[in-house]
């Protein structure tokens, strides 16, 4: 496997996945290529024919490296600047790498701003969010803190465009309020990176954006066939469908028909049992007068106590041989007999856990 990164012993390369396999690539944009095209000189170039005024190749080099920092410095508005979508996860300095992974350079790395344009991934991103946002914010760099903020106006803007899973973005900005709340007034700016002020103008834009989903208004379709029209049966195997409580008591108030299906004793039931032991049941048990289980209720309470299960379309992937972090579809240079069984799925917290150290 080549080396991923600058060291004394190899200057390291970046690659690329084709169909006929993984290929050497320049690590700099297209862009960054021809602009030091412009700039690169087999010899010296004469600016004045009089006075034979020379840029030397060193002098011009120079001038390439400076037009390609001053380039990333300035793209702020985009998610990172790097053409592969994986990271190796190392925790030690070796003769190879000097340093370790941080969490925000792991979330520079990763495309989250083109993870969240997929279905599938979406949930996935809007959680690993929530919990950076709760609890590793500020060990986030300046760079990552503005990838941050950046996707995360990016999701604003696609709810309120396509109107869908506003709950989970609400319950995001409103744990990301309150921490910015506490860091600003309670912690102080001892612990914040950058300018006091600048968190403040985020806690204002956060709080804008909470205004913006409370006055969301959802468009209604008049034409063609909506579920009021769909038979009894289909629409209670709508509702089993759910792993989610909250979706199913938000689809039980469209329609009367659909909240006397939301409040089927045997639906909250089966949830229940799939996200709850049996000894969690025990120490939680709701009976009504008549003495029936109210399953409804113990869902709400038993999820006051304890963690439901999560399901996503999609999860990032870590390679245990390797020790490096993907999506899947994106792959990565491995080098393992069989690949495939070694993947493990990522889920949010095992993400942010991998960075703890």
């Amino acid at each position: 496997m080549p080396f991923l990164g600058q060291d004394w012993r190899s200057p390291g390369w970046s690659w690329i996945k084709t169909e006929d396999g993984w290929k050497r690539c320049e690590s700099c944009s297209p862009e960054l290529g021809r602009d030091s095209s412009q700039c690169t000189l087999s010899h010296d170039v004469i600016l004045n024919s009089e006075d034979e005024e020379i840029f030397n190749n060193e002098e011009c080099e120079y001038a390439s490296k400076k037009r390609k920092k001053e380039h990333f410095r300035n793209d702020t508005n985009t998610q990172s600047f790097y053409r592969e979508k994986w990271i190796y996860v190392h925790k030690e300095s070796t003769k190879e790498r000097h340093g370790y992974c941080t969490l925000g350079e792991a979330f520079n790395r990763l495309d989250f701003s083109s993870a969240i344009q997929d279905i599938r991934r979406f949930t996935y991103v809007v959680k690993l969010l929530q919990l950076i946002a709760k609890s590793q914010l500020t060990s986030l760099s300046g760079v990552a803190q503005k990838n941050y903020f950046n996707i995360l106006d990016k999701i604003v803007q696609k709810v309120l465009c396509d109107h869908q899973n506003p709950r989970l973005i609400k319950n995001l900005l409103q744990d990301l309020s309150s921490t910015l709340c506490t860091l600003i007034r309670g912690v102080g700016k001892s612990v914040l990176v950058g300018n006091i002020n600048i968190w403040i103008c985020r806690l204002e834009t956060v709080l804008n954006w909470q205004q913006q989903l409370q006055n969301l208004q959802m468009t209604k379709v008049n034409d063609g066939l909506t579920l009021s029209d769909l038979p009894l049966h289909t629409l209670s195997n709508i509702l089993h469908r759910f792993s989610d409580g909250w979706d199913v008591v938000t689809l039980g108030q469209v329609t009367p028909t659909l909240y006397v299906l939301s409040e089927d004793r045997q639906l909250w039931k089966k949830l229940c049992q799939y996200h709850f032991a049996e000894k969690q049941f025990c120490r939680h048990l709701i009976l009504s007068e008549k003495g029936h289980v109210e399953w409804k209720l113990m869902y709400f309470t038993l999820q006051k106590h304890y963690p439901t299960k999560e399901q996503y379309g999609d999860t990032l992937q870590f390679c245990r041989h390797c020790s490096i972090l993907f999506w899947k579809d994106s792959g990565h240079p491995c080098t393992a007999a069989d690949p495939d069984s070694c993947f493990t799925p990522v889920s949010p917290q095992h993400f942010i856990d991998l960075f703890k150290f």
